[in-house]
C-alpha cells in the first residue's frame, strides 16, 4: 500500500525550498556606497548608493533606502528615495513612502497610495526596443 515509489514522490513534493539557496546582496542601513554598483543577483537596499545602480534580477529598496544616481534592474519594489533616471524592464512597484525624482521607464508600473515621482514617466514594452 504504502512503497518507496509512492514514499519518494511525497517526499519531493513536501521538501521546502533552502533560503540560502536564494541569493540577495544586502545592503545595510548606514552602509554608503560610491560609484558604480553592479549585481547579478536581487538586491536588498536599506542603505545608500550614490552613483550608478544596475541589478540584472530585482532590486527591493526599503524606507531608508536611497539612491542618487541612474538605476537599471528587471523588476523593482521601492519603499524609499531615487534621484536619477529609473529604468525597470518588468514590474516596477512603488509603495506608499516611494520618491522617485528623475525620469521614470518600466514596462509596468504599479503606484499605492502616498508613493510620490517627479518627472517623465514612459509605461510600457515600447520603451524597451
Amino acid at each position: 500500500m504504502f512503497g518507496n515509489k509512492n514514499n519518494a514522490v511525497a517526499t519531493t513534493a513536501t521538501k521546502p525550498t533552502n533560503p540560502i539557496q536564494q541569493t540577495t546582496c544586502v545592503i545595510a542601513q548606514g552602509t554608503v556606497i560610491e560609484g558604480k554598483f553592479k549585481s547579478t543577483e536581487d538586491v536588498r537596499l536599506d542603505g545608500l548608493i550614490l552613483g550608478e545602480v544596475y541589478a540584472k534580477k530585482r532590486l527591493v529598496m526599503g524606507e531608508t533606502g536611497r539612491i542618487e544616481g541612474n538605476v537599471k534592474c528587471n523588476e523593482s519594489a521601492i519603499q524609499g528615495k531615487i534621484e536619477g533616471e529609473l529604468s525597470v524592464r518588468g514590474l516596477l512597484h512603488l509603495l506608499s513612502t516611494a520618491f522617485i525624482k528623475g525620469k521614470i521607464k518600466a514596462k509596468k508600473m504599479i503606484v499605492d497610495e502616498g508613493a510620490a515621482y517627479s518627472g517623465e514617466c514612459l509605461i510600457g514594452e515600447q520603451h524597451f526596443k
